[in-house]
């Protein structure tokens, strides 16, 4: 069980932000992941994220399995009894599994916006030209060992890759099912190829292996809700958050929740963000900063850090930042077009 403090803060954050999800009559999460299973451990893990503030456990039943991996099942929430139905073959375990993509989600299942983020996440280990370092140096400033490791919002997958060297089971969530589905592919098959634009009609391929090192039986990836983590409290060692809190509806539930299934101890948090605020995202009064007036009036680094560190006593226990810098984040349009994004970033630990 988990419980709120008395703040008027969070109860807009994070409660309003709970009671978006209808009820529905049952609560069956069906899981089939194609091509590679899920891994069993996870189900002690899981609780149902309709039904939080309270973490309600999952029932597994039905299970088909392979080498104590689960390729078919369901799991069951005896509280608020409601269904999850399988997408593409994969588990969707968001508080609304029924809804398709709102708003600006759209563009992220898109093959060309993954695409872009194939390039933009991998570009530096193939060595292409104009390649980005900015996974590199995320992936520098991760704590050299854990065991449980949570990748918010991973896309297609390359910081849950790096994690993964680093972690006994490094787990990736984002929205985006077309992410997913890529960094699933990958993890499968160790290589992936994509296109992108290179002048008007014309198109240049890239190919991209894992190298050899990397270890995909350590990385699980999933449809889930950055804003109601589908995780018991205090599961994992190691989280991140890259390029995510600008682009959640409920900013300050999305660092209320994260540090939730974080571990109340010995624990590593890497957040980085633009702070690229927008009002097709989140309200102005959700905002974390970019405000000139307001509890969050001022620069959105500044507030996050306040906030981690234990301003309002909304995150508890508090974070010790020991490290702020910035990196410049590259996507590519075309050979002669890029967009430069600078992230703003902060390592913790409690």
């Amino acid at each position: 069980m988990i419980s709120f403090p008395a703040n008027k803060s969070v109860d807009l954050a994070v409660e309003w932000h709970y009671s978006d999800y209808p009820v529905c009559s049952r609560n069956i999460i069906r899981i089939f992941i194609n091509g590679a299973a899920m891994k069993r451990m996870l189900a002690p893990l899981l609780i149902c994220p309709a039904c939080l503030p309270r973490e309600q456990p999952l029932e597994l039943s039905s299970v088909k399995e392979r080498d104590d991996e689960i390729i078919s099942a369901d799991l069951s929430c005896r509280t608020c009894r409601k269904r999850y139905p399988v997408r593409d073959g994969i588990a969707v375990l968001t508080p609304d599994p029924e809804a398709g993509p709102a708003g600006g989600q759209w563009k992220y299942e898109e093959q060309e916006t993954i695409d872009r983020y194939l390039w933009s996440h991998y570009s530096d280990l193939m060595k292409v030209p104009d390649a980005g370092d900015a996974y590199a140096v995320w992936a520098s400033l991760l704590a050299p060992q854990s065991d449980l490791a949570y990748d918010a919002g991973c896309a297609v997958g390359r910081l849950t890759f790096e994690m993964s060297q680093r972690s006994t089971l490094a787990i990736g969530c984002d929205l985006s099912s077309a992410f997913i589905r890529t960094a699933r592919r990958l993890a499968r098959e160790r290589r992936i190829s994509f296109s992108l634009q290179l002048e008007g009609n014309l198109r240049e391929t890239f190919t991209f292996e894992l190298p050899g090192s990397w270890r995909p039986d350590r990385v699980e990836f999933m449809v889930a809700d950055a804003q109601a983590l589908p995780f018991a409290a205090g599961t994992f060692q190691q989280i991140t958050s890259l390029n995510l809190v600008d682009r959640v509806r409920y900013p300050l539930a999305h660092l209320f929740d994260i540090s939730r299934a974080a571990r109340s101890r010995n624990a590593f948090f890497l957040f980085s963000d633009p702070f690229s605020w927008s009002t097709a995202n989140a309200p102005e009064e959700l905002w974390l900063g970019g405000l000139s007036s307001g509890l969050y009036s001022g620069r959105g680094i500044d507030n996050v850090r306040a906030l981690l560190e234990g301003k309002q006593k909304i995150i508890s226990p508090a974070w010790r930042i020991n490290a702020q810098g910035r990196v410049n984040w590259r996507l590519r349009s075309h050979c002669n077009h890029f967009e430069m994004i600078r992230s703003e970033y902060l390592t913790a630990v409690r």
